[in-house]
């Protein structure tokens, strides 16, 4: 019989244990072998040597998924607390898993099974497809990858587009400067990067240009040599924007584009250049596309039920947003092009 007490660290243990310590209850429940008591930020365990261990194990992989992404539900609690060979986590995490620091000691990781395949994709081709829908941590998970080829000194520059689209609203006069124009389309990215880096830091690097976040037109003419390179947003690129931006690619360049197809915002007489991507370069050596699914969502478990029911509203429903591919559906069968009118 072994005893452990534990420390929660860097995260909330109320925000841990959940409102009158409903994700407590479900933990316990997980493990009706051990007895688990939680005082304030302690955690004592009782039971056998290779249960609290195993125990031990899955509360620490899921204290570092709280501190990533701040929130915790009951889908996640039990896809990383249990073992049963279904789960879309990521079984075993160790400091070799870590993509990189982030500010106060934030430990930055693939957390599911479709991000870790991301990762390994990077490290072994120059451009990598990430396609998937919302909240699956395409941008966030491509970020990381680029601060640490960076630290890394693989590549000697982040360079960061999006496509300047409106998501259906017409924004109209925004007053400033060309920057402050555009940098609301651009948020996101300065959001991942402020997690990763310490903010003088950050503002370095984008003074002297190691760090350059741009919408995709201004990507126009360039080589983009020795970068890590990511397009973000890739379903609001045209068919001519996407083959512009893909043959900027210089030498010892990487390229990461990430797009859901299921939120396209062009017009409809503009036709999404991500699905005919999909369909004319899935053969290309060197290319490789990863799909991700509602089994990888880490946000809120009710971003996985809204995924999931427009997922089903769309196939019922022969949409003329959306629909599917013939050449190169994803493998869940999500909706891989724009309806052509």
């Amino acid at each position: 019989m072994a005893e452990q007490i534990v420390q929660i660290e860097n995260v909330n243990p109320s925000d841990l244990y959940g409102a009158k310590d409903q994700h407590l209850t479900i933990i316990k429940n997980l493990f009706p072998k051990l007895k688990i008591i939680a005082r304030g930020d302690f955690v004592k365990v009782i039971g056998g040597d290779d249960e609290v261990n195993y125990f031990l194990d899955r509360l620490n992989m899921l204290v570092n998924h709280l501190e990533r992404f701040g929130s915790i539900n009951p889908q996640v609690i039990e896809d990383m607390m249990v073992s049963n060979g279904q789960t879309a986590y990521v079984q075993s995490m160790n400091d070799s898993d870590v993509l990189v620091y982030g500010r106060n000691g934030l430990q930055i990781k693939a957390i599911t099974v479709n991000q870790k395949k991301m990762v390994d994709a990077v490290g072994k081709k120059d451009m990598v497809f990430a396609i998937g829908p919302a909240g699956t941590g395409k941008t966030y998970t491509a970020v990381a990858l680029a601060v640490r080829a960076l630290k890394n000194r693989e590549v000697r520059r982040i360079i960061l587009t999006r496509p300047a689209v409106e998501a259906g609203e017409n924004l109209g006069f925004l007053p400033g400067d060309l920057k402050e124009k555009l940098d609301p389309y651009l948020q996101p990215l300065y959001d991942a990067l402020r997690d990763m880096l310490p903010q003088a830091k950050l503002q370095a690097y984008m003074e002297d240009g190691t760090i350059e976040i741009a919408p995709l037109a201004f990507m126009r003419g360039r080589t983009l040599d020795h970068a890590f390179v990511i397009l973000d947003e890739a379903q609001n690129a045209t068919r001519a924007q996407l083959k512009m931006f893909l043959t900027r690619m210089g030498r010892d360049a990487k390229f990461v584009i990430t797009g859901d197809v299921t939120q396209i915002d062009l017009p409809k007489n503009q036709p999404s250049g991500l699905p005919q991507a999909v369909d004319i370069l899935g053969d290309v050596k060197g290319i490789e596309f990863i799909f991700l699914d509602e089994k990888d969502v880490v946000r809120h478990k009710l971003v996985t039920d809204i995924v999931n029911a427009y997922k089903k509203f769309y196939h019922d429903n022969d949409e003329d947003s959306v629909i599917e591919t013939d050449n190169n559906p994803s493998p869940d069968g999500m909706p891989l092009g724009q309806k052509s009118e």
